[in-house]
């Protein structure tokens, strides 16, 4: 990515890169802020693979899988990787296309992907398998040298437990217990909730903690008061709010669209560039 923001002049390869950076730092926990930084890197610098990549990632993060696809095929088209093959098969997937995905699934890319690729297309295939109602087909779907190994790879918990899914949701409950259990001896990162999948298939339910009368002050008419820490935390959130937004009021492009790319077309105008168009007429 480095290399790429090279390209571009060194106040504004800073400036890119800080709204990826902030993309990085909060797609899993604040998808939407996420997706507003890739908006801003996007208008700055549409030209430049690593931005287009970093914006479908916060689109398919929240769920607007047209958006993602068309941005995840113009990093392909840019790099001519075929890195990004699984995601854009799981958008089509999202999309409501699950035979689009399962035809990708048996294009020659996949072949080009390393093995984690592969995994994540037979992930996807199963999906689209699911979607269309072939519970059996997925389970085959995902049946594979990779399931049945006793080696323990990045995406082996995810894996074990879509099939346990499958399982489950054909009704073979006791294979999905042991396959649950499987992906649970995999999951060192806390990826899936496969315990609690085998919780609540061995029927344990889990009850909150019961609260004390004595520290529950609504109980006795008393208002509770706000925590300071949330307090911090909501005067963080309207910064971030108020950076973005002034980011954007401060860019001038409003598309980040290829103009010359016939797959694409530009997004409708967003209330900040109406702003911005305002500001300067």
């Amino acid at each position: 990515m480095r290399q790429e923001l090279l390209s571009l002049p060194k106040g504004l390869a800073e400036e890119v890169s800080k709204n990826l950076v902030m993309v990085a730092r909060l797609i899993d926990e604040d998808p939407e802020q996420a997706y507003a930084y890739s908006r801003i890197a996007l208008r700055l610098a549409s030209r430049v693979a690593a931005v287009r990549e970093a914006a479908g990632f916060a689109a398919y993060a929240t769920q607007k899988y047209s958006e993602a696809l068309a941005e995840f095929r113009a990093a392909k088209r840019m790099t001519g990787s075929v890195e990004l093959w699984p995601v854009m098969a799981d958008c089509e997937r999202g999309l409501g296309r699950p035979e689009r995905a399962l035809a990708m699934a048996g294009e020659p890319e996949v072949q080009k992907l390393d093995k984690a690729g592969q995994v994540e297309m037979r992930l996807v295939a199963a999906g689209a398998r699911r979607d269309q109602g072939q519970l059996e087909a997925a389970i085959v779907t995902l049946q594979s040298p990779e399931l049945a190994s006793n080696a323990v790879q990045p995406w082996t918990a995810r894996l074990r437990y879509a099939y346990a899914d499958a399982l489950l949701a054909a009704g073979r409950e006791d294979e999905a217990r042991e396959w649950f259990g499987k992906a649970l001896e995999a999951d060192k990162d806390g990826a899936t909730d496969a315990s609690d999948r085998l919780a609540e298939l061995d029927g344990v339910e889990f009850v909150d903690a019961a609260i004390d009368p004595a520290d529950d002050e609504d109980r006795d008419g008393t208002e509770n008061l706000v925590d300071d820490d949330d307090e911090d935390d909501d005067q963080d959130d309207d910064e971030d709010a108020a950076e973005i937004a002034a980011a954007e009021r401060a860019t001038d492009v409003t598309e980040y669209y290829d103009e010359d790319d016939e797959e694409y077309e530009p997004l409708e105008q967003s209330a900040a560039d109406a702003e911005v168009r305002g500001d300067k007429a």
